[in-house]
């Protein structure tokens, strides 16, 4: 029997493309690091993309400028990705976030222009804040519909893209708002929307301690409950891993001076707000109940019912958290546009989705992760960015996400069935 059943674990192994050994590694390599094996390859991804695009490129991709540049393109896809990643765990879809992005970015243009009168102190920080909330109102609605009405989300989301893409043309038929606060413009990241060398070099070395001290407190606690702990040197080597990449993440961002200057920029606005949003977000799901029940729900709908978790409730407030996700990400874009537009976040969901799949959220629900997405939004935009340098036309340019989308779900399909 003992052979039997090595003959039969070995045939699996076969069969899914891998030998028994490489899937050792792989396993104790991931048990090392604490990261997951699916991470670990797009990480592997990410990078040979980043050194093909610079072959391609000349050189251009991997200079300050560019990755400056990708950092801040990143964050509006990286912020709406966070709260996707909750609304697919929990086995739903939204297709309208690119139509909420423009509908509430155009809201907060015309109030800000329009209504509220320029230059007052209090006008920028209250747009911001109305916007929220209408962000918060457009979750209500989708979410009561889905939650209360028995709707797919699919069908509420697909009406949803068109209602507000609607919406955002109505707010002032069609007209472009322009131009913004000035103060409300650093938001977007633009010229003078960074915070510096020496501010840059605070956090990151700020952000060093928080890595290790959060590292070795939780070593310690596996300790005092008499957890099975990683080695010590593998705990140092990721924490030197992390160091290197937020240190060498600093000196990126500061290698890239302002116009006709010698003066570095340091770490732009938007990227400080996508990183804050990751914190926050990572907290909600790791750390509280409401991301507890997230996680349950998308497990298994039927047994997060039994035991007393209110699904209708907790489907509303994840519908909430991604409308009031896309006011922030609108905040941005509008903030870099210096105005704005009813074309703002067309075909924005596509990219969205595929960040969340690529960084391993799971379209069968109950499997995902904020970091992840992050990684995933990176990518995407990165071969945005590459094609957009190597002058691909918009047109091949939506045809590769296309496929990169499709390729993202089919690999999660391969992935979830080996592991079962």
């Amino acid at each position: 029997m003992p052979d039997l059943d090595k003959t039969m674990a070995s045939d699996a192994d076969t069969e899914a493309g891998q030998s028994p050994l490489r899937l050792s590694m792989m396993d104790q390599f991931s048990r090392l690091t604490g990261l997951d094996s699916r991470l670990l390859a797009m990480l592997g991804a990410l990078l040979v993309i980043w050194i093909v695009l610079n072959i391609m490129t000349n050189g251009i991709f991997l200079t300050p400028r560019n990755l400056y540049n990708l950092a801040v393109q990143s964050s509006v896809v990286g912020v709406m990705a966070t709260g996707m990643v909750l609304v697919i765990v929990a086995r739903h879809i939204d297709l309208s976030v690119g139509s909420v992005l423009g509908f509430l970015g155009m809201c907060i243009a015309f109030l800000q222009v329009e209504v509220f009168p320029l230059g007052a102190a209090w006008n920028w920080p209250l747009t911001i804040l109305l916007g929220i909330l209408l962000g918060a109102v457009v979750g209500v609605w989708q979410g009561a519909w889905i939650a209360l009405g028995g709707v797919p989300a699919f069908v509420v989301t697909l009406g949803g893209l068109l209602m507000f893409r609607g919406g955002a043309f109505l707010v002032t038929d069609g007209r472009t708002v322009a131009p913004l606060d000035p103060t409300y413009q650093l938001l977007g990241g633009g010229i003078d929307g960074s915070i510096g060398a020496t501010a840059s070099w605070t956090l990151g070395l700020l952000a060093v301690a928080a890595v290790a001290f959060f590292f070795l407190k939780a070593r310690a606690k596996r300790a005092r409950f008499g957890f099975p702990m990683k080695p010590l040197w593998a705990e140092l080597a990721m924490i030197a891993v992390w160091a290197a990449l937020i240190i060498g993440f600093v000196l990126v961002m500061n290698a890239y001076n302002k116009p006709r200057s010698d003066i570095p920029r340091g770490i732009p606005v938007p990227v400080l707000i996508m990183l804050a949003v990751v914190i926050v977000m990572t907290f909600l799901a790791r750390f509280t109940k409401f991301g507890r029940y997230v996680f349950a729900m998308g497990g298994n709908p039927e047994a997060a019912a039994l035991s007393g978790i209110n699904v209708k409730r907790t489907t509303i407030m994840i519908f909430v958290v991604m409308g009031m996700l896309c006011a922030i990400a609108a905040v941005i874009t509008t903030a870099r546009l210096n105005a704005g537009t009813n074309s703002m976040g067309t075909l924005a969901e596509l990219n969205v989705i595929a960040a969340a799949v690529i960084g391993g959220t799971s379209l069968a629900g109950g499997l995902g992760t904020i970091p992840g997405a992050i990684l995933g939004a990176v990518i995407m935009q990165s071969l945005d960015n590459g094609m957009v340098l190597l002058g691909v036309s918009s047109a091949m340019r939506q045809i590769v996400i296309g496929l990169v989308l499709v390729a993202a779900v089919w690999f999660d399909v391969v992935y979830n069935r080996n592991r079962r």
